[in-house]
């Protein structure tokens, strides 16, 4: 009597979803088997695909015929057995030197004659065929995707896969959140460590664990094109048709804070007793401005500043303090120098109209050479395309000429939408100026030291203390303020404050 073996495999597999399962396929076999009187010695079942020869438990099953535990096989289809010539010419070997006897299946007849053996020939190589053919069909489907610019994946955290579209969409729940992640990380102040934390605070966890992230898969979110616009297929770049989550310049931002992904220096906390802590340093070593409050015998406070004097390789000399008092007249000092007073505000604004006539033209020009320059990269992309499918380039070197392309055109299109829809931003920034630097006189007329102080912060750089004298390097264009004669500043303008001022 002929023994047998059961055969049962199912992949999980797109191709191979209306395949019966393997409990289906085991009742319909054992019912086969009891119709047809088989003696079955051993069940075998297996959860892989046949596309490819090296499945572990197939190849104990043929091990075991070999050593002659048994002489037949049972299965529900030949395709059961190999989707790849390696396995099949395996099995009809086995039927040619008499190891197999017998092959059983439901679906299909076969004999161990030579024209049994070339039918199984034949269902192989349909099994294959098929196979082959799904492949080119889905790989074509994929490739029709991304020219649509669709990534054909799952959807990174942020997103989700809408089954109905088959597109990649926002997802309302955690897109803000992911937002919110990656402009953060781009200030600079987080480390990847940080950024996990802060990650796991707003509730974006593993997907299975429901644990913090790890770094490894937050510093991919980080890198991850998609974010932008773009997507990566087999390491190209390709143009994406999802809504963007942030700006390719926020983008450039993440990967230059990944490059310096260095622990963030911790801001030191201002005293609150001390109005100019932290504001100054030593003009002499460099060293910070320290602050001390000292109290007279009659009661009275004083509060002083003066030099840490912390330097072991420069000997400081400043051993002047001073006053808060005095300090305070000085930062006034400092704030009405770069202060536009209410006659020259007008005169700015009359001329920024005449300004803004002028520059449409050329805000015409600047739009048109971007769009220029984007054709060109489009063409470029062509041309490489064309050479690449010519064989004149290699695989690896057209992917990072491509990349690079397609990284610069999204540059150069995200530059002509803002520019679109801000225009000329550099008169609206002028505007700003003269409305902020008009509004500083008001501040050290009403003794707004908190906000003065915040102000001459954000304009000047290397405030310094020397000889009792604070001491600002004004940021352009406040820096021509600050360099303007006092009776330059007068009310009632000559013609010669005329020339300074438009100088």
């Amino acid at each position: 009597m002929i023994k047998y073996f059961i055969y049962c495999r199912k992949s999980s597999e797109d191709e191979e979803r209306q395949v019966l399962s393997i409990e289906a396929q085991l009742a319909e076999l054992r019912e086969f088997a009891k119709q047809n009187g088989l003696f079955i010695v051993r069940e075998y079942t297996e959860s892989k695909t046949a596309k490819e020869p090296g499945r572990e438990i197939f190849n104990q099953m043929l091990s075991e015929i070999e050593k002659g535990n048994a002489e037949g096989i049972l299965a529900w289809n030949p395709d059961r057995l190999a989707r790849n010539s390696v396995d099949g010419g395996r099995v009809i070997y086995l039927v040619d030197t008499e190891k197999i006897r017998s092959l059983k299946f439901p679906t299909f007849w076969f004999e161990a004659t030579p024209q049994g053996k070339f039918m199984l020939s034949v269902a192989f190589g349909q099994a294959k065929y098929y196979t082959d053919n799904l492949r080119e069909n889905i790989l074509r489907g994929i490739r029709q995707k991304i020219r649509r610019g669709e990534l054909s994946a799952k959807a990174p955290l942020g997103y989700f896969n809408e089954p109905r579209l088959r597109t990649i969409e926002p997802d309302k729940k955690t897109f803000n959140k992911v937002k919110e992640i990656l402009r953060a990380f781009a200030t600079g102040n987080y480390t990847l460590t940080q950024i996990q934390d802060k990650m796991f605070s707003l509730g974006l966890v593993g997907s299975r664990s429901g644990k913090k992230m790890p770094l490894s898969s937050v510093e991919h979110i980080l890198k991850n094109p998609f974010y932008y616009g773009h997507f990566l297929y087999r390491g190209e770049l390709h143009q994406g048709s999802h809504k963007p989550m942030i700006a390719k310049k926020l983008f450039d931002q993440i990967q230059q804070a990944l490059k310096d992904n260095g622990k963030p220096r911790k801001k030191r906390k201002e005293k609150k007793e001390f109005m100019f802590l932290n504001f100054a340093r030593c003009g002499e070593c460099g060293y910070c401005v320290t602050a001390d409050r000292k109290i007279k015998k009659s009661g009275k406070e004083y509060v002083y500043y003066f030099c840490t004097k912390k330097s072991k390789i420069q000997k400081c000399s400043q051993h002047r303090f001073l006053r808060e008092e005095v300090l305070v007249e000085q930062v006034k000092e400092q704030c009405q120098k770069v202060s536009l007073p209410d006659v020259w505000r007008e005169r700015y604004f009359d001329k920024l109209k005449i300004w803004e006539n002028e520059n449409r033209q050329t805000s015409d020009l600047f739009a048109q050479n971007l769009k220029k320059e984007i054709s060109a990269i489009k063409a470029k992309l062509e041309r490489l395309t064309d050479a690449y499918l010519a064989e004149a380039l290699e695989l690896a070197e057209f992917q990072q000429t491509k990349n690079a392309l397609m990284a610069e055109k999204k540059t150069k299109e995200e530059k002509l939408s803002d520019f679109e829809r801000k225009g000329n931003h550099w008169l609206e920034l002028t505007r700003n100026w003269i409305i902020e630097t008009n509004q500083a006189k008001n501040l050290a007329l009403q003794d707004n030291f908190s906000e003065m102080k915040n102000y001459l912060k954000k304009i000047g750089s290397n405030r310094r203390l020397a000889a009792g004298r604070l001491e600002i390097n004004f940021k352009k264009p406040f820096n021509f303020l600050a360099k303007l004669p006092a009776e330059a500043r007068g009310k009632a303008p000559s013609k010669a404050t005329n020339s300074i001022w438009w100088t």
